[in-house]
């Protein structure tokens, strides 16, 4: 049987989204270009993006259900399903993997009783696997609500999701204090935080990022000796600062290749490409 038409909002909850909605579409030349953030604004109300949410995002920008759904479900950071008051996401991308995210997902799901995507019985987690949070310095890193817990491990993984279960106070490891994924929502629609001090304690780049921005602009790294440090990548002409290219391993007494303005960039004499130096299989698999 074709699905019933998506039941409307309470009068007073639509007067007020209506309200909400103006305001984010006043923001935009286009009015469809609002789309994204009424999505977060319907996502605030309810947790997640239900169908009463499509109709009223359709309605605000004379588009159909059909363009408002196929844009809602191509973006994961819209929920499809009733989900947890936090969102623990677990990064499983390469570096963070390799640093022990996968052992921490597979322990949480255990410890949790919930698989990929899952919620807990008692409404608090959500658990999913996540990819890069271009936070690669601080692996493994789990995120709550889209806010940082750097250099987790399993134990103290469990420690987070058994605090926010028995609702203890939790604090990211920088950025704003932790708020519920409704609240989160609200603000990615493009209203401000309005708790006290919230957007203060934002703060800046940890530690290890910049350390690493040091090191690019090719400054010496407390207690380090300068065989740590990595000229800056040359420009287009093969000059850094009117330095020359960068060397190939960063050490200062090596030379960049010709034309090279970093080994890094050079070709490899094993890459496939290279006839004299093939790397693909030269005979029956497994040989």
């Amino acid at each position: 049987m074709p699905a019933l038409p998506a039941p409307d909002y309470p009068v007073d909850v639509r007067a007020r989204l209506e309200a909400e909605a103006k305001e984010v579409i006043a923001r935009y030349p286009g009015a469809r270009s609002a789309l994204l953030p009424l999505l977060h604004l319907v996502q605030a109300e309810e947790g997640h993006v239900t169908r009463t949410g499509i109709r009223f995002c359709a309605e605000m920008l004379d588009l159909t259900t059909a363009e408002v759904t196929a844009v809602s479900t191509f973006y994961s950071m819209y929920r499809r399903k009733a989900s947890g008051d936090y969102q623990v996401g677990v990064c499983t991308n390469t570096l963070c993997a390799v640093m022990g995210g996968d052992a921490i997902f597979e322990d949480l799901k255990e410890h949790l009783g919930v698989g990929n995507g899952e919620t807990t019985e008692d409404g608090a987690v959500t658990l999913e696997h996540i990819e890069c949070n271009a936070a690669c310095d601080f692996a493994p890193v789990v995120m709550v609500n889209w806010e940082f817990f750097d250099n987790q491990t399993p134990q103290s993984a469990r420690q987070l999701v058994d605090d926010l279960r028995a609702g203890r106070s939790v604090r990211p490891t920088r950025g704003a204090p932790l708020c519920t994924f409704k609240e989160t929502a609200r603000m990615l629609a493009g209203f401000p935080d309005e708790r006290p001090g919230a957007v203060e304690a934002t703060g800046g780049a940890g530690p290890a990022s910049l350390i690493g921005l040091r090191l690019a602009k090719g400054e010496a790294v407390p207690g380090r000796g300068a065989d740590h440090v990595i000229a800056p990548r040359a420009t287009a002409d093969g000059a850094a600062d009117g330095t020359g290219g960068e060397p190939p391993s960063g050490h200062p007494a090596e030379e960049p290749p010709p034309g090279h303005p970093s080994s890094h960039d050079a070709p490899q004499q094993t890459a496939a490409s290279d006839d004299q130096h093939p790397a693909g299989p030269a005979a029956e698999e497994g040989e």
